[in-house]
């Protein structure tokens, strides 16, 4: 895919937060999910957020390398072991997005029994996840928070005369 081959979609902290609480509305009542695995790194912000909303403690994180910079690894790797569940039962897997789903088909195969859920969600992965907040076409490359810089813009106009 070339530079100019896609799609960007800019998520602003407050879109994020406003998507992620929404989604962890719709896993109430809390008392039903044990814990929570984060797939990092993405996963990390919407895990925190939903763990606070539900009032969650018991958070693991799933260190699975899937991507290297922009472009998508063949076959996603587990960097930590996982101790909190063996099978996933009563447990929350959390993405900030699906994209092809290559990250949640590795990690059902080590977690059968947990719901997966993301704050996005693209075609290709949605059959791969159990719920999500927001579509996005595939070829859109999402920007979300933790990835960009606020700085200063020219006006168009140029500086005051």
């Amino acid at each position: 895919m070339g530079l100019h081959d896609h799609q960007e979609y800019f998520v602003s902290w407050e879109e994020l937060h406003r998507a992620t609480r929404e989604l962890a509305r719709r896993q109430l009542p809390a008392e039903q999910w044990r814990g929570i695995i984060a797939v990092s790194r993405g996963g990390l912000v919407p895990a925190a957020i939903i763990a606070r909303e539900l009032n969650i403690r018991l958070v693991e994180s799933a260190c699975v390398r899937s991507y290297a910079h922009q472009e998508q690894s063949a076959e996603p790797e587990l960097l930590n072991e996982l101790t909190a569940t063996k099978d996933g039962e009563g447990f929350l897997v959390i993405d900030d997005l699906v994209d092809t789903g290559n990250t949640l088909r590795f990690l059902r195969k080590r977690l059968p029994k947990a719901k997966f859920i993301t704050v996005y969600a693209k075609p290709e992965g949605m059959p791969l996840v159990d719920e999500y907040e927001g579509e996005v076409e595939q070829a859109t490359w999402i920007h979300f928070p933790w990835d960009m810089h606020l700085h200063y813009v020219d006006p168009l106009a140029g500086e005051d005369r």
